[in-house]
């Protein structure tokens, strides 16, 4: 009789030390995968990760944090794309270097770690990439030109990832989250939140395990013919963009 037990799985979510990114690496972990996080201070993973220090803006760092991750784990199968920075302020006053440091974190840091991890996918020919983007990558936010446009160059980077490794076994999925309910939006004030509420038809905040849920099922077998969407998570705040 063969065993069906699913094999734990090599795991590397970047950001996996708070909110969304937390989340998602606890999940995995749940699922009995071996899992790698990555954050700045190379602290404070959830229980059961391998935390490793890596600053997505260095590639060097990221050099490091893969190796030390796939000789504890094997070569990465699933690579979660998290980590990211705010810096708001309205466009007349964002100054070019706020501007390059977003995109320089969100995007061009989620280039930097899915060029280094795609050839050991390539060699398997499997391999599952979950970006992590926002209803504001595709709805808009007075303040945020530079996270958004970072957060909507994701989407074409997918795109592009599926048109060239989809005969490959590998995926390259979006999810986009809207308001969730986190440390960060805890601490709006009460008007703001109850504005942002008002807005969304769902009426609530998302738990951070809800968009965990749905990266873990992008991560899986059953979503192996889903490549190049934007699955959004956001109580159909952004409906129809």
């Amino acid at each position: 009789m063969l065993d069906a037990t699913p094999q734990p799985r090599s795991v590397l979510i970047t950001g996996g030390n708070r909110g969304i990114g937390r989340a998602i690496a606890e999940e995995f972990v749940r699922s009995g995968d071996k899992v790698a996080i990555t954050s700045r201070s190379g602290e404070d993973g959830p229980e059961g990760t391998l935390v490793l220090a890596a600053d997505i803006t260095d590639g060097s760092t990221l050099d490091a944090a893969i190796k030390a991750a796939e000789e504890a784990h094997g070569p990465i199968e699933i690579l979660v794309a998290n980590a990211g920075i705010t810096d708001d302020q309205l466009l007349l006053r964002m100054s070019d270097e706020s501007f390059e440091s977003v995109v320089d974190t969100n995007l061009t840091g989620t280039f930097r770690t899915v060029k280094r991890v795609i050839k050991s996918m390539i060699r398997k020919k499997k391999g599952r990439i979950v970006l992590i983007s926002s209803v504001v990558g595709l709805y808009g936010s007075p303040g945020q030109v530079n996270y958004s446009a970072s957060k909507s160059g994701l989407i074409g980077m997918a795109r592009s990832i599926t048109r060239e490794l989809g005969s490959r076994g590998i995926t390259a999925n979006v999810v986009a989250p809207g308001y969730i309910a986190t440390d960060m939006t805890a601490a709006l004030p009460e008007e703001l939140q109850q504005k942002y509420l008002a807005a969304i038809p769902a009426a609530r905040f998302a738990d951070p395990g809800e968009v965990a849920r749905v990266v873990a099922f992008l991560a899986g077998d059953d979503a192996a013919y889903i490549s190049g969407a934007v699955i959004p998570v956001d109580g159909g705040l952004g409906m129809g963009h």
